[in-house]
């Protein structure tokens, strides 16, 4: 903990923080791209999702009190700026968030950056029937393997919550993937 805390100095130091957010962004920018591109399913739309998220990250970084991980803060963040993104672009088009989403698995095979089959395709549809928190916890757990405890940090809900949210995601999934 003492290391973040250094690095977190080393960022807000106007010395050492062009060095300290290479670095961040070295460490950082593939797992974040990779969580957002899961929530956004585009590959240029998740890059710029990630550029606001790195430019949010920047700009808040001096309020970041260290209550939880780094990792965990930047990964709210992103998760935050991708949601949000999805909802704005579902109200520039006159839509849902949830039909947004829909249209997004949809848009898949003609995304270049994607090579899932049919299968992939179909879960993603799966997904994209659930509730908003639903998907992050499946979407974090199932794809990203991130733990229970990391999840709480990042979304702020208790483990028994994001278990169960887990849980009913999943069983939703299974009755879509053997029903259509």
């Amino acid at each position: 903990m003492q290391e973040e805390k250094d690095f977190i100095r080393e960022l807000l130091n106007p010395k050492t923080q062009n060095a300290a957010f290479q670095k961040l962004l070295r460490d950082y920018q593939r797992p974040l791209y990779n969580h957002i591109r899961n929530i956004v399913l585009n590959h240029d739309d998740a890059d710029d999702v990630l550029q606001n998220t790195f430019v949010k990250v920047f700009q808040y970084l001096k309020d970041f009190k260290g209550d939880s991980k780094l990792f965990s803060w930047m990964y709210r963040i992103a998760t935050n700026e991708a949601i949000t993104f999805i909802n704005q672009k579902a109200k520039r088009k006159g839509t849902t968030s949830e039909a947004m989403q829909t249209k997004m698995v949809d848009n898949l095979k003609a995304d270049d950056y994607f090579d899932g089959n049919e299968i992939q395709i179909k879960l993603q549809k799966a997904i994209a029937l659930l509730p908003e928190k639903q998907q992050l916890v499946f979407k974090m757990k199932y794809f990203e393997e991130i733990k229970y405890e990391e999840l709480s940090e990042i979304l702020g809900t208790s483990v028994g919550a994001l278990k169960a949210s887990y849980h009913h995601a999943v069983k939703k999934i299974e009755d879509f993937m053997n029903t259509n």
